[in-house]
């Protein structure tokens, strides 16, 4: 009979045992991988999220560099494109635009409708827009470069710090007799060049 309970005993207390050390490892294996995951994945979540944002940044900065740089680039093949004296300065023409805060368009537009981009202006005089050419004498300069910056702050003052900035309100005063052509011209010329098929 002691025998029995003796063996009754001893298998009570190795289920007792058993679901003692059953339990111990389902809690500590639940719990053990609950505190990794949080401590594995929470950087990884943080360095993909820094990483995007990262990746973000760097192409909103390229795209500001490429549209930036189109621009002049632009002009530069406008200008030679049409094989223009003033293809050597087509950053200095985007960079008195933006000096002067008009679209860079404007300088090579008005030069290809008054003077086929200054290959039909009077000798010496560098004036590739017309501007100060009249009956009474022909507004001369030494250089393109020159030329290139008295018209810009012209353009400024005269025609867009005045709300003169389409080319048929700057027709108006640029051109008066004209039936509309300069404005049309112009129009397409600064179509073509933004277009950039050319």
């Amino acid at each position: 009979m002691e025998r029995i309970f003796f063996k009754i005993g001893l298998v009570w207390c190795g289920l007792v045992l058993m679901v003692f050390l059953g339990s111990s490892l389902f809690y500590y294996s639940y719990y053990s991988t609950k505190k990794s995951v949080k401590v594995v994945t929470m950087p990884v979540v943080e360095t993909k999220a820094a990483t995007i944002a990262n990746e973000l940044a760097e192409n909103k900065i390229m795209t500001e560099e490429v549209e930036a740089d189109a621009r002049p680039l632009l002009i530069k093949r406008y200008l030679e494109k049409y094989n223009s004296p003033l293809a050597p300065y087509y950053q200095l023409i985007f960079d008195l635009s933006e000096t002067y805060g008009f679209e860079y368009y404007w300088i090579p537009a008005i030069g290809q409708q008054e003077s086929n981009l200054c290959k039909k202006i009077p000798e010496g005089s560098h004036n590739c827009w017309g501007y100060g050419i009249h009956k009474n004498g022909t507004l001369k300069f030494d250089s393109y470069e020159l030329a290139l910056k008295s018209y810009a702050e012209y353009l400024k003052r005269v025609y867009f710090d005045k709300g003169l900035n389409t080319p048929e309100l700057i027709m108006k005063k640029y051109c008066p007799h004209s039936d509309g052509s300069w404005a049309r011209g112009v129009n397409q010329f600064i179509n073509t060049i933004e277009s950039g098929n050319f």
